[in-house]
């Protein structure tokens, strides 16, 4: 192992036993920033500064600040964030978005494995059939997010094997799953002069990849390879994030052996809260009333006189920024080169910046995103939602091997019972 001045570097179970905890509240420690870590020469595990242990044990067990966000302490194999960034199984995230399709990282979050060839990614007939006119049911005015929580009820009552829950199964669950989100979605984009309507059936073998399907319910402009590659950019970066709120959700309800579409529906419930996968819907509602990059000044400094919070600017896990938007927002840059709309983001990000507020979250880029290309409203999250269906499928995976209920303890503050 490294050395340094301050003695050798402890491994996982050395610096858990010197402060006199489990390994997982160790990595707790460092996903919350108090503690750091380096990776041992197998890229696999990791090692802790025995002097920076010590310094931790000196402060006591370690408090948040003010309204602190409750805790849960789970092991996972699937997400770290380290240096920085998310990893999914020890790969970058940033790297994993250059090189990778959404349906290939979905198989490595799942299996661990990159397949050679990608499986079929497909519903089933009667599952598009029911999923389709679950979602027509609803007001014209209803977002996509809402219509992918009614199509995922919808789509698993058609899967009568659903509770199989072996590892194959689970994984085409979840494929079948994502595809009848993204394409039981009303096809915004009208029919060519001299095609037919849009079919009603499962798309043929060799169909176009989720990102594109997805493009096709979310915007009515004919798709341009760039900018679907920026879609399949996000629903990498987005796929998983460690124990988000909508990911302990979907955990919790695994481990009752809950079945993959039941655990995606908890998912999703928690995902639409405006503190989590609907951050992006008002960040949206911003880009559209700046509309002119001459607003953008005069549009924020309306919001703030009223009293409203900026979203989409600061992370509390990347104090130095946001990597995911970083990266999302090249990709935008580069595929949108010249358009209007991107100069309406541009111009938010320069006042901004000038400001001195924190830098831009991925919540602020999936806006971006919808903005330039000119999605429906509501289209960011419903980028998030279909991206961290992938990762909810991962951890259900993992909670149907540990097999045990999660059943956190409250800490009881009423009446003494009894009294």
């Amino acid at each position: 192992m490294e050395r340094r001045a301050g003695g050798r570097r402890l491994s996982t179970a050395e610096a858990a036993a010197r402060l006199g905890v489990k390994p997982a509240t160790l990595y707790a420690y460092v996903s919350r920033g108090l503690l750091g870590r380096e990776r041992a020469p197998d890229g696999r595990t990791s090692t802790f500064d025995p002097a920076e242990l010590d310094r931790l044990a000196r402060r006591g067990r370690p408090r948040r600040g003010r309204r602190p966000a409750a805790g849960l302490v789970v092991a996972s194999a699937l997400t770290a964030i380290d240096q920085g960034q998310p990893w999914y199984r020890g790969l970058a995230v940033s790297d994993l978005a250059a090189t990778r399709g959404f349906e290939e990282v979905a198989e490595w979050l799942w299996t661990g494995q990159f397949p050679d060839r990608v499986p079929a990614w497909q519903a089933g007939a009667s599952a598009l059939d029911a999923g389709r006119r679950a979602q027509a049911a609803l007001p014209p005015t209803a977002l996509s997010l809402e219509r992918i929580r009614v199509i995922a009820a919808a789509v698993a009552a058609g899967d009568e094997l659903r509770l199989e829950l072996h590892p194959a199964a689970v994984t085409a669950a979840g494929r079948a799953l994502i595809a009848g989100l993204v394409d039981c979605l009303p096809r915004l984009a009208p029919p060519r002069r001299g095609r037919a309507a849009a079919r009603q059936g499962p798309p043929p073998p060799g169909a176009p990849s989720i990102a594109a399907r997805l493009w096709a319910g979310l915007s009515p402009a004919d798709p341009e390879v760039g900018l679907v590659g920026v879609v399949d950019a996000a629903l990498v970066l987005l796929a998983d994030h460690e124990l988000a709120a909508s990911t302990v959700a979907a955990r919790v309800a695994a481990s009752v052996r809950a079945d993959p579409y039941a655990v995606a529906s908890a998912g999703l419930a928690a995902v639409s809260g405006t503190l989590h996968g609907g951050a992006s819907l008002g960040i949206e509602d911003l880009l559209r009333e700046i509309d002119r990059p001459d607003r953008a000044a005069s549009v924020v400094g309306t919001r703030l006189r009223r009293g409203e919070r900026l979203r989409g600017f600061g992370h509390r896990l990347y104090p130095a920024g946001d990597p995911r938007a970083r990266v999302l927002l090249d990709r935008l840059r580069a595929a949108a080169a010249g358009s209007p709309r991107l100069e309406v983001v541009e111009a938010l990000l320069e006042t901004t910046t000038g400001r001195g507020l924190p830098e831009p979250t991925v919540d602020l880029a999936l806006a971006a995103l919808a903005h330039v290309t000119a999605m429906t409203r509501g289209a960011g999250e419903a980028i998030f939602a279909i991206a961290r269906t992938a990762g909810w499928i991962a951890h259900a995976l993992e909670e149907y091997d540990r097999n045990t209920p999660i059943r956190p303890r409250a800490i009881y503050t009423g009446p003494s019972p009894g009294s």
